[in-house]
């Protein structure tokens, strides 16, 4: 095995974390946004995926030059296109529509139970054997949520929208743990880099259709902060941080990377106490607690946590 070079590690570990917390940060400007102008949730996903489609639109280029690329058939062109818009186009979509009624911490965890689905969905779907193990995680984790959801519910003064919000997160959830089980079959065929960048670019085709034909409102004249916003969870929270995962993915491997994504609920918790003034309370944390040892439970063997995403 060929001896790494001094700092590898600590500066592979460095980029992890900063991916995580990048990827936190996007809870964080889609409140911002709302809190700060009269932006709908479809305009404001649309801005978005505007501002990152030609980055991805780039590297699926580059990758596609490469001498070992793999050239998609008619059938894997239908899967990259069917299984983008789902993972990135219905889940973005749904989460950005739930951060208008509940926080942005309690978004995150329960947006965090993903993994959770994943097994799931490989035990109904491809068949796969739930071991002892991810059943505990299963329990640990949902135990986790409803006490982080009763905290949060108890702050809450929206009524039907915190419920209606908190479906519309838990379902994101969902569909985004079927693309990372759906996208399983063929990531390990073309490569995550090209299946990533083909699946966004397709993801947002599908938003931009969305906006296009059920919105009447324009993507021109907003307030300047929403442009700002947006582009900041363009670069900051999509693109940044989808290659540094890739990157840590390639140096610390699934296993380590999906550990260190755990910071991502304390990360979105702590920035929206100090940049939305949320309340942070002790139920919360204990919550908090009890779904990141779930998902480390599951994430410690589960290969299907090597697909960390960008929703």
């Amino acid at each position: 095995m060929t001896a790494k070079p001094p700092g590898y590690w600590f500066i592979a570990i460095f980029i992890s974390i900063l991916g995580a917390v990048c990827f936190s940060t996007k809870a964080i400007f889609v409140k911002l946004a709302y809190r700060d102008s009269a932006v709908d949730s479809i305009t404001l996903l649309a801005l978005r995926m505007i501002f990152s489609l030609p980055f991805f639109i780039g590297a699926a280029v580059v990758s596609s030059r490469k001498k070992s690329n793999i050239r998609f058939n008619s059938k894997q062109w239908v899967y990259v296109a069917a299984i983008g818009c789902l993972g990135y186009y219905v889940s973005s979509y749904l989460d950005f529509v739930g951060l208008q009624f509940i926080s942005a911490g309690i978004e995150r965890l329960i947006l965090f139970t993903y993994p959770t689905f994943v097994v799931l969905i490989s035990f109904f779907w491809f068949k796969e054997k739930v071991t002892w193990r991810q059943k505990l995680a299963l329990l640990i984790t949902y135990l986790g949520l409803v006490i982080a959801f009763i905290s949060e519910a108890r702050f809450n003064i929206s009524g039907k929208d915190f419920y209606l919000g908190s479906a519309c997160i838990l379902v994101c959830a969902f569909t985004y743990a079927t693309y990372i089980a759906g996208s399983g079959r063929l990531i390990p065929t073309i490569g995550s880099v090209k299946f990533n960048s083909y699946a966004m670019s397709f993801a947002c085709v599908g938003v931009l259709v969305h906006f296009i034909i059920g919105s009447s409102h324009s993507l021109f004249g907003l307030p300047m902060i929403v442009y700002v916003y947006s582009l900041f969870m363009a670069i900051i929270s999509t693109v940044i941080p989808s290659y540094l995962v890739s990157i840590s993915l390639n140096r610390l491997g699934a296993n380590n990377t999906a550990i260190i994504a755990c910071i991502g609920p304390v990360s979105t918790i702590l920035q929206a106490y100090y940049f939305l003034d949320e309340k942070i309370s002790a139920l919360q944390w204990l919550g908090t607690v009890f779904i990141v040892g779930g998902i480390l439970m599951i994430s410690w063997r589960n290969k299907a946590a090597e697909k960390i995403g960008s929703i």
